[in-house]
């Protein structure tokens, strides 16, 4: 295999090992590129992990109570009292209310009618009117859910606070009745529904490609500007021999981020690591390659550092929407679903959740393995055949 892929790519192991040297010199002389491939995307990840969470708390509130009754003062009580709520202000009427939310000073308001105790009393229905800032349609949603939920609790403590008899004739059971369906859920992979979870294993292939794309169309453009790429030319050493020591110390590097990246993942959003190590590392290492080859593609495209860094904003950010690492799949619309298979975040983001998630084994994960495989594969021979094409 050795001699098979020395025939292909006509190179002899001693200059590689030379060359690969002189890139890892090159590199421990600029602390700034090193440090960039490692320290940056740790912070990202942390950062996206927190920031990206779809939990919504202190949403600020503002009340009418035309009620003014201790009943209307306890609901009230149920909704500020939560972390999902903080009050913000009494209002006289709905329609001052509706006009604090149009200019954002609030992000939901609460009208309790007058007869809201009376009816209460007398064992009636009551309604109370909830108004949402529906400008971010995700915080509307979550913020109607939250009072749903507090509004139910409120009823149950309604339903303790005292006996109420009810007398039935005692008859035959009702043989053609049937009974009630109970809903009783079950959370599988994640009992806690931490949200991090599926932040966090999405955005370490989106950080993995994202890094590997900038770095290497960065230091590939940086090197052609400086004159060194054609010093290189003018060494016995071959294309093909050039290009592996350029790929190889980056590829280390980021192979080390990812490793690095693990750790956070498990020490610090407390993800478990259900799988195989060797897995998840396979996968990164198959990922690493596909965004330097990514990179190195934008650079042959490129005459200068500004340029790829432009051509960057028009790769990275489709590849990072149609993935599927932050938001899920199935909220794609249909038509636009199956790109996600041409996407190696998407592959490298299911990897990782089932391994770490579920457990699952290269039995189940095969499809995304090839996938992944495949995808890297092309953009590594295009890169190689641009980079070719660009030293002649």
């Amino acid at each position: 295999m050795a001699r098979l892929f020395q025939q292909l790519f006509n190179y002899k192991p001693g200059r590689v090992r030379a060359l690969i040297r002189k890139e890892f010199n090159q590199i421990r002389r600029d602390r700034r590129l090193a440090m960039s491939l490692i320290l940056p995307p740790t912070l990202q990840l942390l950062l996206f992990g927190f920031a990206l969470s779809a939990n919504v708390t202190n949403l600020r509130l503002g009340v009418v109570d035309d009620s003014k009754t201790p009943e209307s003062r306890e609901l009230i009580a149920s909704l500020s009292e939560s972390k999902s709520f903080r009050l913000a202000g009494y209002y006289l009427s709905s329609r001052e209310l509706g006009e604090a939310i149009g200019r954002g000073d609030l992000d939901a308001g609460v009208v309790i009618p007058y007869d809201f105790t009376r009816d209460l009393l007398r064992g009636r229905a009551t309604t109370v009117q909830v108004l949402l800032n529906a400008m971010n349609a995700n915080t509307a949603a979550i913020g109607q859910g939250y009072v749903e939920g507090v509004i139910q609790s409120y009823n149950r403590g309604l339903r303790t606070e005292g006996i109420h008899a009810d007398f039935r004739q005692i008859a035959e059971p009702d043989v053609a009745r049937r009974g009630p369906v109970v809903l009783r859920p079950a959370f599988l992979y994640n009992p806690g529904l931490v949200d991090s979870w599926f932040i966090v294993t999405g955005v370490f292939g989106l950080l993995l490609i994202l890094n590997g794309s900038l770095v290497a169309s960065g230091t590939m453009v940086k090197e052609r500007e400086a004159g060194t790429i054609e010093q290189l030319l003018m060494s016995p050493a071959g294309t093909s021999e050039i290009i592996i020591a350029k790929i190889t110390p980056m590829f280390f590097l980021l192979c080390l981020m990812a490793l690095l990246a693990i750790v956070v993942i498990k020490l610090g959003f407390g993800v478990p690591f259900q799988g195989s190590m060797a897995l998840v590392l396979g996968g990164a290492a198959l990922c690493v390659l596909s965004g330097i080859s990514i990179g190195t593609v934008i650079a042959t495209f490129s005459k200068s550092a500004q340029q790829a860094l432009l051509t960057s904003f028009f790769v990275n950010p489709p590849l990072a929407t149609l993935s599927g690492a932050l938001n899920p799949v199935e909220a794609m619309p249909q038509w636009l679903q199956p790109v996600t298979k041409i996407n190696p975040i998407h592959h490298f983001s299911t990897i990782a959740r089932a391994i770490m998630l579920k457990g699952s084994g290269f039995a189940d994960l095969w499809p995304n393995f090839l996938g992944l495989l495949v995808i890297t594969l092309v953009l590594f021979s295009l890169s190689v055949w641009r980079f070719r094409k660009q030293l002649s």
